[in-house]
């Protein structure tokens, strides 16, 4: 099986009955939890398992940098000076959702077009355990 190159058409059919970019598609919409049902239903076709196995990894990383946001944004909160410690909380917490946001979108589009987007670092470890 070759991996779909960019601009081909991604028509071939999966194990779950989905074409490949759908199902590559589908397997982010709710990160971990949809990434892992792909990569669990679909046994054969690495394309979706890689992007399953990233929207897995991806899933984790927000939740992780979230973990940390609370924790930055707690010390932010219990410095004694006035405004600028909650400016600051404010814009590192709308920055984290706009930026999760985009690449969420990004990693959508991309797998739908029939691309293998690797995010660094989570794309690496995606790529190795396909």
């Amino acid at each position: 099986m070759t991996e779909p190159q960019l601009g081909s058409p991604v028509s071939e059919k999966t194990s779950t009955g989905l074409e490949q970019n759908t199902a590559a598609l589908l397997s982010y919409l709710f990160t971990s939890v949809t990434g892992l049902i792909f990569y669990i239903i679909e046994k054969d076709n690495k394309y979706v398992r890689f992007h399953a196995v990233q929207s897995i990894l991806f899933g984790i990383a927000l939740f992780l940098a979230g973990v940390l946001l609370i924790i930055i944004n707690t010390l932010l909160n219990s410095i004694n000076i006035p405004f600028i410690p909650n400016i600051l909380a404010m814009f590192l917490s709308f920055a984290y959702w706009i930026g999760s946001v985009i690449v969420w979108i990004l990693l959508m589009v991309k797998a739908f077009q029939g691309e293998r987007y690797k995010l660094p670092f989570i794309g690496d470890i995606a790529e190795r355990n396909v």
